[in-house]
């Protein structure tokens, strides 16, 4: 049986470009498991992931990563200390009303007193992570795009 998921913990995942590596940084109650992806990918795994997880992430998304770890769809390769940076969940955004096409016409951005609605983002919150949660198939997907919160506005 598959050893659950730590905080800190840092996981492997195929995709046809290579390696990609991400780290568990928090479980969310309703959300599950929130991860950051590292920046990379690579043709073999890496002798060490100590100055890897002290590179900025790209971004953080949910990740159903119990599930993936039993399915054995990623695969456990180091522990490391969760930056300080990454160590509370990020500000994130979350898409509002959609348009007939489905092209997102709104934000929802937490401010300390809930969250407020935005018609357009301003730079800095164009790079704020989705809340979202991806399944293995997406997340993959993105990573071999060079996907990046920035481009989904």
């Amino acid at each position: 049986m598959a050893k659950a998921p730590r905080l800190g913990n840092i996981f492997e995942l195929k995709t046809p470009k290579g390696f990609a590596y991400f780290q568990n940084t928090y479980k969310d109650d309703k959300f599950g498991h929130l991860i950051r992806i590292l920046p990379g990918l690579y043709d073999t795994r890496p002798t060490s992931f100590s100055g890897l997880n002290q590179s900025k992430e790209l971004y953080f998304i949910f990740f159903p990563l119990g599930a993936a770890v039993s399915r054995e769809l990623v695969k456990y390769v180091a522990d490391e200390p969760i930056p300080a940076w990454a160590q509370k969940p990020p500000i994130m955004r979350r898409a509002g009303g959609r348009s007939r096409e489905g092209k997102v016409q709104n934000w929802f951005i937490p401010d300390g007193n809930g969250e407020k609605l935005v018609v357009k983002l301003n730079d800095e919150q164009k790079h704020f992570s989705l809340a979202q949660i991806w399944n293995d198939t997406m997340l993959i997907e993105r990573i071999c795009s060079g996907w990046l919160p920035e481009n989904d506005i």
